[in-house]
């Protein structure tokens, strides 16, 4: 049901990256879609947010998360926001015991931060547009507003879509390479004449490690091709299913 990260475990953060494995939706949400923004039944996503919130010892209502909009924006957050208050952004901070931040994704790189020192987390939505516009950045910036260091703050990245399965085409391509030339080690030819396969995790990783922390890691897990423990918006796509459920990743400090 839950991955964790041995950085963040050894740090004492409560987090985990959930699997879609244990809740208690059906069909296309099978079974622990955490996403209201899903077409699935309101009441079993709320469950399911319950079910995952309790593995990391706090309940649903302590769960903080943001209208995600593939931004580089960051907030920083005291208490959950009411649904129809959530702010539009992709980063989350906080230094506030008793409450978990929140990350839904499906292929999206989920990105947990902590500096147990100061007491700070954080938690990142860095899909290629978030990271390429900065949500990482964002996300420590608001962190360090709160107290924390980066020389002390470690970072994981979650389950994601993986290189032999994130196919792009050469536009996409040619956006990186223009604002970084180094950034063309990130792809590599695809077989299909003139597409190109994309290192979502390797780019993520390339930009943490321009912030100076403490340690990073990036887990091998790829959500498009292991259908059976995560969501996948593209798989989705490449086999014509009308919607796709929404896998959580949550950090949360220290009871």
């Amino acid at each position: 049901m839950l991955i964790e990260s041995p950085i963040l475990k050894a740090a004492g953060v409560r987090h985990a990256f959930f699997t879609r494995e244990g809740g208690v939706s059906e069909g296309l949400y099978a079974s622990l879609n955490c996403g209201l923004g899903s077409g699935d039944d309101a009441g079993r996503v709320r469950e399911n947010r319950g079910r995952a919130l309790e593995r990391i010892g706090l309940g649903a209502g302590d769960l903080v998360t943001v209208h995600q909009v593939h931004s580089g924006e960051a907030v920083a957050a005291d208490r959950p926001f009411a649904h129809e208050e959530r702010p539009k952004a992709d980063g989350l901070a906080t230094a506030t015991k008793g409450i978990a931040l929140g990350i839904l994704t499906a292929d999206c790189a989920p990105v947990l931060f902590a500096d147990t020192e100061a007491g700070v987390i954080g938690a990142a939505h860095a899909g290629w547009r978030g990271a390429f516009g900065g949500v990482l950045e964002a996300t420590l910036a608001a962190m360090m507003r709160l107290g924390a260091r980066p020389g002390v703050t470690v970072a994981a990245v979650g389950p994601c879509i993986r290189q032999r399965s994130y196919q792009v085409g050469p536009e996409f391509r040619a956006q990186f390479v223009a604002q970084d030339r180094a950034d063309d080690v990130f792809f590599r030819p695809s077989r299909q004449p003139g597409a190109w396969q994309f290192d979502l995790p390797a780019y993520v990783m390339k930009r943490l490690a321009r912030l100076g922390l403490s340690a990073m890691e990036a887990l091998e897990h790829d959500t498009c091709a292991d259908r059976a423990r995560f969501f996948s918006y593209r798989r989705a796509c490449l086999v014509g299913e009308k919607d796709y459920g929404r896998l959580l990743s949550a950090i949360a400090l220290p009871a």
